[in-house]
Formats: structure tokens, C-alpha cells, sequence
């Protein structure tokens, strides 16, 4: 490819529009840029605002460097002064932008190669935002992928014909991903930014916990029972607090379903590694905080509403159970219920003081009837 012949590209946008499953107006857009590129490229300097039009018709290229009037101009790749600008366009004035137009047929080696490159990245670029376009409504589901590539911060999933990354704060801790490997991954967003559009995926998320359980309890489509708040620390341990809209529905069993069935499924794409603890929503906040810190069991709860904290008093034998290692199970309990939960150990049980203070009093009443 010596030069680049402008005509030819003219009757390549068709071609390639059909190839890459593109709209031609893409393609066109593509090449104007490549072509304003190869102009800068041979004629101009590099911060020049240039833009390009591309005549199908005829197969000629008008390239239009754009500068700003100003009094006195310091840039001449992006400024112009008034006198100059008056030459270009009589009724020319202070601020306006200016477009100076030059007619391109070919361009040399260099600028050819440089075009070549900048339509090449800028279809990639169209083509995965055409793929992606069809994700748009599968953002928030749960979608099969197989691992194409891991790198140390980031896994590379491939779902159909496009490919999303699960970053590494997206991942579940302590699994271990292989290229060629099946895995079930949660559709979380699709961010734009200078490297074009990415694929955003999720294993770590609390959502993905939720979609693997909507999938196994049928009840959650009628309605009969809900899942009221997720706190999740993937890999390690999920809290799930649950209810049910209908009496007599035992809500955690239904969760747990018939021999733990239901929460080992969820449990086999997650790993059982990781512990969900399901519990019963309870609009009573005492009783919430209660259910939330199980397995512990609690003496009794202080809750202050305007800081939205709760002292929380459990026996001492209890109370590493319901701090959790690393403090974890206080940590998900709080995420749960929305209120910072502090552990205190309850003094010695109130129920063993109780009898002495009677058998006192019972001497006493002894003593004073006998001095009657």
C-alpha cells in the first residue's frame, strides 16, 4: 500500500460496512477520521483541529482545518488573525472558527499507513459497540461465559461473540479460573471510556447470590416469599435475610429447601467455601438485629435510633460466635440491618441472682417474725 488512493477507499466502505456487520454511515465516519489523520499526518501539525468529508460520489476527500480568529495569534496551527481571517471569509470575526478547505486525492506512504492503522482500531472499536449494543438489556442477569484469558488483575470472559472482563474486586476470593473454563457470570454494566466500550462482569456481587436464588426457589417468581437484604463477602460468607408475604410459609426453608437441596445448588457455582447464613427478616429492629447475628444467641439488645447504632449484649461464651472470625459475622450483620452493631458481654446472667436475693429475704422475714 504506497499511497492512498481516495476512490479507493470510496468503493471499500461498502465492502467493509458488509463484512464487519456495520452501518456504512460508520464505516464513512471511520475513514473521514483516518483521512483527517493521514492529512495532519503529511500537511499539518498535530494539534490541529482537522476534520474531513468523503465523497462517495465522486471519490474525492475535502479536508477542513478548523482555527480560531483571534487578535494576536500565537499558534498558527490553531489560531488565525482577523486580517487573515477576513482574506478566507469577509464577515469574519473575533472567536469565530474558521475552516480553510483543501482537496485530498492520495497521500503518501506515511500518512497511508498511519490512516490504515486508524481505521483498523476505530473498527474494532465500532464493531465491539455493536456487539455490546445487544447487552444493553442484559445488564442485572446472569449469562454462561468461558474464561478466555487470565491475567493477574483481570479474568477475560467470552459471552457469545463479545468479550467482558471480571476485574479482580469482582471476582470471588480464593477461586481459581482456567482458560476453556464454564462459568456462570453476573452482567453488571457497561462502561465507556477512552479504550471504547468494556463488559463489566460480576461474580462477587451481591446481586449474583440473588440471581442464582431466584433460580432455584420458584416461590420468589410468585411472590410467596423475598429476599428483604443481602450483605456478602464473597468467598468467605453471605447473609440473606429473608421473609414471606404469605402465612404459615416458613420463609428460611423455603430458602434452605428440602435437605438443604436449594442453598447447595447456589452453594455449588459459588463454592462452598463461601457460608450463607439465611435468616428471617423481622420489620421489629430488636428482633432483626437478633436473627442477623445468628448462629449467636443474644441476652439482650439497646438500640439508638437517631445514630442508627445497637448495643448488642451476649453471654460470654457466645460472644465469638457472634463476632465471627475477623470480625465478619458482626461486620455482615450491620451491612444487614443497616445499624452498627457493637458486642458487649452481658455481666454474669441476671436469671442466677434472682433465687439468692430470695432465699436472703426469706431468712429475714424468718428472723423478723421470730423477734415478733
Amino acid at each position: 500500500m504506497e499511497d492512498l488512493n481516495i476512490k479507493q477507499l470510496t468503493l471499500a466502505v461498502r465492502t467493509i460496512a458488509e463484512e464487519k456487520n456495520l452501518p456504512e454511515e460508520t464505516v464513512m465516519e471511520v475513514i473521514e477520521q483516518a483521512i483527517a489523520a493521514a492529512w495532519r499526518r503529511d500537511n499539518g501539525e498535530r494539534e490541529q483541529e482537522v476534520r474531513a468529508e468523503l465523497n462517495v460520489n465522486d471519490g474525492t476527500a475535502k479536508v477542513y482545518v478548523q482555527r480560531e480568529v483571534v487578535e494576536d495569534p500565537i499558534n498558527d496551527a490553531t489560531e488565525i488573525s482577523l486580517a487573515d481571517a477576513k482574506k478566507v471569509k469577509k464577515d469574519a470575526k473575533l472567536e469565530d472558527i474558521i475552516e480553510e478547505e483543501h482537496t485530498v486525492t492520495s497521500f503518501g506512504r506515511v500518512a497511508a499507513q498511519t490512516a490504515k492503522q486508524v481505521v483498523l482500531q476505530r473498527l474494532r472499536e465500532a464493531e465491539r459497540e455493536v456487539v455490546l449494543v445487544e447487552f444493553e438489556d442484559k445488564i442485572g442477569t446472569v449469562v454462561n461465559g468461558m474464561v478466555q484469558r487470565v491475567e493477574p488483575r483481570v479474568v477475560r470472559v467470552e459471552i457469545n461473540k463479545a468479550v467482558g472482563i471480571l476485574p479482580q474486586s469482582e471476582q470471588i476470593q480464593g477461586e481459581f479460573y482456567s482458560v476453556g473454563q464454564r462459568i456462570k457470570v453476573f452482567i453488571k454494566d457497561i462502561e465507556r471510556d477512552n479504550r471504547g466500550p468494556q463488559l463489566i462482569l460480576s461474580r462477587g456481587n451481591e446481586a449474583f447470590v440473588e440471581y442464582l436464588f431466584r433460580q432455584e426457589v420458584p416461590e420468589m417468581e410468585t411472590g410467596a416469599v423475598e429476599i428483604k437484604g443481602i450483605a456478602r463477602e464473597a468467598g468467605r460468607r453471605t447473609k440473606l435475610a429473608v421473609a414471606s408475604t404469605v402465612p404459615g410459609v416458613d420463609p428460611v426453608g423455603t430458602f434452605v429447601g428440602g435437605h438443604g437441596t436449594r442453598v447447595n445448588a447456589v452453594m455449588n457455582e459459588i463454592g462452598d467455601q463461601e457460608k450463607i447464613d439465611i435468616v428471617t427478616f423481622d420489620d421489629n429492629v430488636d428482633t432483626y438485629i437478633r436473627n442477623a447475628l445468628s448462629p449467636a444467641e443474644v441476652v439482650k439488645v439497646e438500640i439508638d435510633e437517631e445514630a442508627k447504632r445497637a448495643k448488642v449484649f451476649v453471654s460470654e461464651d457466645q460472644q465469638s460466635i457472634a463476632i465471627g472470625r475477623g470480625g465478619q459475622n458482626v461486620r455482615l450483620a450491620s451491612k444487614l440491618t443497616g445499624y452498627e452493631l457493637d458486642i458487649e458481654t452481658a455481666v454474669a446472667k441476671p436469671a442466677e441472682k434472682k433465687p439468692k436475693k430470695n432465699i436472703e429475704e426469706g431468712l429475714f422475714a424468718a428472723i423478723e417474725e421470730q423477734g415478733e
